[in-house]
């Protein structure tokens, strides 16, 4: 698969790990503000603390919660399930995610205005089934034209159904498409199995359990796509 920006139409994005933080998934996001606070956890317990806290909520489909209602649930279930939990204690570790998360999306906010209008944008997330609550309160929906949620549809990523719910409701074709996001397996090879463009979001760090295409970008910013992309509108010229 050879990525050309000057076949692009639209730009598909992660959303936890690449637009509220630059390529970091949310309990590697999460882990060091929870020791931060005092809570001494190793990483392998905490994964299942988090993992369970998600499944919980997956399973709920709480449609109606924002970011900060969301964090909030998410932090007092980890530390309930920690046997842990205070109203302060996850008090304050919602408020630094949330303050955290807002900062890297106003930031992506400002490259995204960049290209609205230029190329249609689009979200496509693994999440609770209360994206369009989080892209309200964020600011997101000002440029998004799509946001998909997979407790919405029905799928989650990697499956190929939910790359192409996105693009059938953009009317765009997947050689007309690129997908950002930070994991590989979901992100990168879910897209790239219906034919998409990919272009990966990393921190630095890089799982030994599956490797990056030879061919597939890789950015750690999303300051990045500014000039990559607006560098094809001056080869149209």
């Amino acid at each position: 698969m050879d990525f050309s920006p000057n076949k692009v139409r639209a730009i598909f994005l992660d959303y936890g790990g690449t637009l509220d933080a630059p390529g970091i998934a949310w309990k590697e996001h999460f882990y060091p503000i929870y020791l931060r606070h005092g809570v001494k956890v190793d990483m392998n317990t905490f994964s299942k603390a988090f993992y369970a806290a998600d499944d919980s909520l997956v399973a709920e489909n709480p449609s109606h919660l924002n970011l900060t209602e969301i964090v909030h649930e998410q932090v007092r279930r980890v530390l309930t399930n920690l046997g842990c939990f205070s109203k302060e204690l996850a008090r304050a570790i919602s408020e630094e995610f949330v303050a955290s998360s807002l900062t890297t999306i106003k930031k992506n906010l400002n490259h995204l205005r960049k290209l609205k209008g230029r190329y249609k944008l689009g979200i496509i997330s693994n999440n609770y089934g209360n994206l369009q609550a989080i892209c309200q309160e964020t600011g997101l929906n000002e440029v998004m034209d799509i946001a998909v949620d997979s407790n919405v549809v029905g799928c989650e990523k990697p499956d190929p159904r939910i790359f192409e719910y996105a693009l059938t409701h953009l009317g765009v074709s997947p050689e007309e498409s690129v997908m950002i996001g930070d994991n590989i397996k979901r992100d990168i090879l879910g897209a790239r199995s219906v034919g998409m463009n990919t272009i990966l979001i990393s921190s630095g760090t890089l799982p030994d359990d599956v490797s990056v295409p030879e061919d597939c970008p890789i950015i750690s910013d999303l300051a990045e796509l500014v000039p990559i992309f607006l560098k094809k509108e001056q080869m149209d010229c």
